[in-house]
C-alpha cells in the first residue's frame, strides 16, 4: 500500500488510515451508537492486514472505550507487525456523556499516562491536540505535549481542527508535526487558507470524515436517517435532516456513475478525491468491523483521472446551487 511522509516528521503513513471514533459507542455526546466490541477489534486487525500501518483514536471516544478496544486489537497482534498509532488529548468527557476541553499542562500530561495504559504501549507515534479549546490555553498545553515528547512517550506532535493562526502560534513553541481537519466533498473549508499553509510549512494533514460520515457511501437513505438512533450524534446533524438530506442523496446519486465506470464501490470514490490534495497525507477510515475496511481499502491506490475530478466538481456546484435554493448554504462539519 501506498506511504507517504507526515510533513517534515520521522512518521510514514499509509494513504489510508484506521480510524476508530465509532466503535467509542453510544454513551458520550458524539457516540455513533451501539457497537459490538470483538466486531470493532476484527475490523482493526483486518486493516492491517490489508496493509494500513497506522490507527487513529482519541480519549474522548467513549470515555476511553476506543482506546481500550485498539489496545485489545494491538495485544493480538505480533509486535513486528503491529502499526503506528496515533491518539489524542484535550477533550474530557463528563458523567452526563457531554464533553469539555481541557489543555492544562497538568491534565495534558496525565491523558498522556492514561491513554499509554489503555492502549498498552510504552510510546504514542503521533499525539494530537484534540481541539483548540480553551484557545487561551493551546500554548501550555502545546508545551506540554513537547515536554512528552523529550521524555520519550511520544515520537511526534500533531494537532486537530486548529486554524491557521493557531498553528503559528504553537509553532513558535515547537514545530507542528500534522494537523487532523474534517475534510470531504461536502465540507471543503480547509482548501483555501489551510492547506496551502500546511504544504508551505511542511506539516501533514491527516483528514478525518472522507466519507461525509457516511453520507458518500452511497449507502445512505433517508429511511436510514429517519432510523438513526439517538445515540448517534448524526441524528443531531442538519445534514442528516430535511433539507440538505435530499440534496446530499440527489449529489451522491449523481456521483455512481463515477464509480460503477470504474467497477468501484462509491465509498472509495470520496476517499480517492481527498487523496488528490498532494498536501494531503492521509485519509482516516472508520472501521467498525472487517467488512468495511475490506470495501474501503483499496482507495489508497485509485488516482481520479482530471475528467473524474471535473465530473465531480459540476456535481459540487448544482449541489451548492441547489443549497443555496433551499436556504440552506451549509460548510458546517461532517
Amino acid at each position: 500500500m501506498k506511504t507517504r511522509q507526515l510533513g517534515n516528521s520521522e512518521l510514514h503513513l499509509t494513504t489510508v488510515g484506521i480510524g476508530t471514533w465509532a466503535i467509542g459507542g453510544g454513551d458520550w455526546a458524539f457516540g455513533w451508537g451501539d457497537q459490538d466490541q470483538e466486531s470493532a477489534i476484527e475490523g482493526i486487525i483486518a486493516g492491517v492486514d490489508l496493509g494500513i500501518n497506522w490507527i487513529d483514536t482519541a480519549a474522548v471516544y467513549g470515555a476511553g472505550a476506543s482506546e481500550v478496544l485498539v489496545g485489545k486489537a494491538l495485544a493480538k497482534m505480533e509486535p513486528s507487525c503491529r502499526p503506528l498509532v496515533a491518539t489524542k488529548c484535550g477533550r474530557i468527557n463528563r458523567e452526563d456523556g457531554t464533553v469539555f476541553g481541557r489543555i492544562t499542562k497538568e491534565s495534558v500530561i496525565a491523558e498522556c499516562e492514561a491513554s499509554l495504559i489503555r492502549l498498552g504501549v510504552d510510546c504514542i507515534d503521533l499525539y494530537q491536540m484534540h481541539w483548540p479549546d480553551p484557545d487561551s490555553d493551546i500554548e501550555e498545553g502545546w508545551a506540554a505535549m513537547m515536554e512528552l515528547k523529550k521524555s520519550g512517550k511520544v515520537r511526534e506532535i500533531g494537532v486537530s481542527n486548529f486554524n491557521v493562526e493557531q498553528m503559528k502560534r504553537i509553532g513558535e513553541i515547537h514545530r507542528v508535526a500534522s494537523l487532523q481537519p474534517p475534510y470531504n466533498m461536502l465540507n471543503r473549508s480547509i482548501e483555501e487558507e489551510i492547506l496551502p499553509y500546511c504544504g508551505r510549512e511542511g506539516i501533514g494533514v491527516i483528514c478525518y470524515s472522507p466519507m461525509g460520515k457516511g453520507l458518500l457511501t452511497g449507502g445512505f437513505t433517508q429511511e436510514r436517517a429517519r432510523a438513526l438512533d439517538n445515540n448517534d450524534h448524526r441524528s443531531r446533524d442538519p445534514k442528516f435532516a430535511s433539507p440538505q438530506l435530499e440534496i446530499n442523496l440527489e449529489f451522491v446519486d449523481g456521483l455512481k456513475p463515477l464509480a460503477t465506470a470504474s467497477d468501484r464501490p462509491l465509498a472509495q470514490l470520496s476517499i480517492a478525491w481527498t487523496l488528490r490534495k498532494n498536501e494531503l497525507t492521509s485519509a482516516i477510515v472508520g472501521v467498525r468491523n472487517p467488512t468495511q475496511i475490506q470495501q474501503t481499502v483499496a482507495a489508497s491506490d485509485w488516482e481520479l483521472s482530471a475528467e473524474q475530478i471535473e465530473w465531480i466538481e459540476s456535481a459540487l456546484t448544482k449541489r451548492e446551487k441547489r443549497l443555496h435554493e433551499a436556504g440552506s448554504l451549509d460548510q458546517g462539519r461532517v
